[in-house]
């Protein structure tokens, strides 16, 4: 497990030695044709190092590496995103811890989006009433002015399902979700009758576990899965606490972590069913 920039470095040091050796070279070769010293280039694909975006683009260049996307995602990963004038979440680095500065990098740039939620609507899906009620009870001691800016940070972040090329996200919710009254009757109802509207997106898929399913593989905490365009090495698991974010990365962590959530989808309402239970508790049956 390591937090996320660690996650990053030895992320884009794997997917770059990978190039390399495709592009049949040695670690040497790709020093002298970016004029370096060979020990750079192995602190880099180890991930002891960090590489800059004009680091990358040299070695990319170097292995003739053409594809834009990918050369998009592995810039992300030097953590260029967070620089001026890239990603949006800049402008809250003073407020915004960089793990999740790090979450919403990875959210922007995911194809996919696998999550399993065991008490609240996952952040993409939330109203804003219903964001602000959560972020004011877990973290009641901020200031109005802060939650209302974390509001604003979660909002912006949805904007993924609504690009030319939409993030595709599937979710699976404990039905506890549901019937908890965040914020009260209002604010609930309004979150449900939005949960409906998102459900019908051709990019969300939306499925509840029942209660009547009694114990499931997931019921020990929420988690999400992100997966990347072009490359499966990438994938990463993210399990989120109070006060930080934790990153699994080994493939056997993501194995584990896939097959829990196809069981659970498998255990969960069709996403058919799920629209018909919450209809149903929003007109209080």
């Amino acid at each position: 497990m390591r937090h996320g920039p660690a996650v990053r470095r030895r992320k884009l040091g794997e997917e770059l030695r990978q190039l390399r050796l495709t592009a049949g070279l040695t670690s040497r070769d790709a020093a002298r044709l970016a004029g370096w010293h060979q020990s750079k280039v192995s602190r880099i694909e180890t991930g002891i190092s960090g590489a800059k975006a004009a680091d990358v683009t040299l070695l990319l260049d170097a292995y003739q590496v053409a594809d834009p996307q990918l050369r998009v995602l592995l810039e992300m990963l030097t953590g260029a995103a967070d620089g001026p004038g890239r990603g949006w979440w800049h402008a809250y680095r003073g407020l915004i811890p960089s793990e999740y500065r790090d979450f919403i990098s990875l959210e922007a740039q995911a194809c996919t989006a696998r999550t399993l939620e065991t008490s609240v609507v996952p952040g993409l899906l939330q109203t804003p009433d219903y964001a602000r009620a959560v972020t004011g009870a877990v973290l009641e001691q901020l200031p109005a002015a802060t939650v209302d800016a974390l509001v604003e940070v979660r909002l912006a972040r949805q904007a993924v399902l609504r690009t030319h090329a939409p993030l595709t996200l599937s979710a699976v919710v404990d039905e506890a979700v549901l019937r908890r009254e965040v914020g009260g009757v209002r604010v609930m109802r309004e979150q449900l009758r939005r949960l409906a509207e998102m459900a019908q997106m051709p990019h969300v898929r939306l499925q509840v576990l029942p209660f009547s399913v009694g114990g499931y593989v997931g019921l020990t905490g929420p988690f999400v899965i992100f997966s990347f365009p072009n490359t499966t090495d990438l994938d990463v698991v993210v399990l989120d606490h109070l006060t930080s974010s934790l990153y699994l990365e080994r493939k056997e962590d993501l194995e584990v972590y896939c097959a829990a959530f196809h069981t659970m989808q498998a255990r969960a309402l069709s996403p058919e069913d799920t629209l018909d239970l919450i209809a149903r508790i929003s007109d209080g049956a």
